[in-house]
């Protein structure tokens, strides 16, 4: 079934412990990256969506309670004169994540059939073949072992103009907003014609999509996180390993540990 951004804006304003809930989950996704760890797992966890949707709150969310040495994020803006020059594929091959590791990216190699279709940064031929391309790189990390999850944040046109307003209005976030910004704004329909035609041709069996309601952000977040833990736990083994008896005698030797 196709994927309507229409169905996606109303969400209720989360009822609960906002605060409890979250670092519940933050507890549970710092347990599965452990788990990514102890069993040599890859994971991408990928978020597309409109500018100023909450991509970054998320992110940072997510990642709280996160080892630094086993995550990446990367942000994905123009390709640089170097990216340009390979296929437009080749600057996310160089940052997929090793074993052990989970990387985000916030924006993607959707970009070719997003905005660079929308804005005419590459030619009618080139998004249109992205599709295919797109899938068979997917199929390609996926039969290798990589795990991927790929999220839609999703906002209305009201909930992104008050967070562009916001942006203006408080001094520290005022360097997340620019004339690009605007531009996309502008072409709105354009926008919601190319991700509708993204979710028909890359919502696959093997990488599904998910669309986030994010118009209210605390609801957002927490159905973000258990989406990404509910896929995760279901796609990486989750068994941890006993305490080696090696290292348990170490212990009762040095201080007098006893087993809790």
């Amino acid at each position: 079934m196709t994927i309507d951004l229409a169905t996606h804006e109303s969400a209720p304003k989360f009822d609960g412990d906002y605060d409890a809930t979250l670092a519940a989950l933050q507890q549970r996704l710092a347990k599965i990256q452990v788990a990514h760890i102890l069993h040599k797992r890859r994971s991408v966890i990928l978020l597309e969506g409109w500018d100023a949707a909450g991509k970054g709150g998320i992110i940072k969310r997510m990642s709280a309670d996160w080892d630094p040495r086993y995550y990446q994020v990367h942000p994905i803006a123009a390709p640089n004169e170097v990216e340009r020059d390979h296929h437009f594929l080749w600057r996310f091959w160089t940052r997929l994540p090793a074993s052990g590791n989970i990387a985000i990216f916030d924006r993607s190699w959707y970009g070719r059939v997003l905005v660079e279709r929308v804005e005419g940064f590459c030619s009618k031929a080139d998004w249109k073949r992205g599709y295919d391309e797109i899938n068979a790189f997917e199929k390609q990390q996926i039969d290798a072992g990589m795990n991927i999850v790929k999220l839609f944040v999703h906002i209305t046109q009201e909930t992104q103009d008050k967070q562009l307003a916001e942006r203006l209005d408080v001094p520290w976030k005022r360097w997340k907003t620019g004339a690009d910004d605007y531009r996309n704004r502008a072409k709105r329909a354009d926008y919601l014609d190319a991700m509708h035609a993204m979710f028909k041709k890359t919502d696959t069996k093997h990488a599904p999509w998910h669309v986030i309601d994010n118009n209210h952000r605390k609801g957002g977040r927490i159905a973000t996180l258990t989406y990404v833990a509910e896929r995760l736990e279901a796609l990486v083994p989750m068994d941890f390993p006993v305490a080696d008896p090696a290292v348990v005698k170490l212990a009762q030797d040095a201080f007098g540990y006893r087993p809790a």
